[in-house]
């Protein structure tokens, strides 16, 4: 539709609540054009604030379709809030890396997945400044079972890892994805049982974090933490056992 006379202000709402779907099918197009720290709430959050800045931008006199202005508004929105959430997001991408180190490092060290307390005492802070650190690196997405596991563009990711749908692969893929996936079944039960409990609701069940902490009845906070140092461990065990059979 073109609108031909600047619609009253009451079309404001209207058009938002028409077209709320190009918000959806812009962050499906972008997913994969921004960084690992950006999750899709983030995306449709910022698109809808480009989405109600259209609303109320929309100048008729331009005679073009509010569709056209809209999507321009809304890609702009989700690239502008990917700028600052790398902007503030370096730091806390350090604190990952710092923490992968330190994992694998212990892991070597110790033959199996340190502990809290032992992480903590090998970065020299206190638990609870570790347990906020991996909060931290949770919540910007930092830590994904959508990462690769060998950080290649093309690598398989713990999510195909543990849940392999695709049917198109070859038979030495399928192969490989087997021995993954098997190595992945293993490391799983490598878990606390809190943590395997955490993967298991949130990426089988698909509860939320929030429904999660009332299963466990724990803060939604150390759910975030939990999640994230399961991660952790799985993609410091994947690597190094990947690491021993090449």
């Amino acid at each position: 539709m073109v609108y031909m006379n600047s619609p009253p202000l009451e079309d404001h709402s209207a058009l938002i609540t028409n077209n709320l779907h190009l918000v959806d099918i812009l962050v499906s197009r972008m997913v994969t054009q921004v960084p690992s720290f950006m999750n899709r709430d983030d995306m449709r959050s910022a698109g809808m604030l480009g989405l109600i800045d259209a609303a109320n931008k929309f100048d008729t006199s331009k005679n073009i379709l509010f569709k056209t202005f809209a999507e321009y508004r809304i890609r702009g929105a989700i690239l502008d809030e990917m700028r600052k959430l790398d902007w503030f997001s370096r730091s806390l991408r350090e604190k990952q890396s710092n923490l992968s180190r330190t994992m694998t490092r212990l892991e070597r060290k110790l033959g199996r997945a340190p502990e809290e307390e032992e992480m903590a005492q090998a970065m020299e802070i206190s638990l609870d400044e570790y347990q906020q650190i991996l909060g931290e690196v949770s919540h910007l997405g930092c830590v994904s079972l959508n990462e690769t596991l060998d950080n290649s563009e093309d690598g398989a990711s713990f999510l195909d890892s543990l849940i392999d749908k695709r049917s198109d692969l070859s038979p030495a893929a399928q192969l490989e994805n087997k021995e993954i996936t098997k190595i992945m079944a293993g490391i799983l039960q490598e878990l606390s049982e809190k943590e395997r409990l955490v993967i298991s609701l949130y990426y089988y069940e698909e509860l939320s974090q929030k429904e999660i902490s009332d299963v466990l009845e724990v803060s939604e906070g150390r759910i975030s933490q939990l999640h994230s140092q399961a991660l952790l461990k799985l993609k410091t065990k994947v690597q190094l056992r990947i690491g021993e059979r090449g």
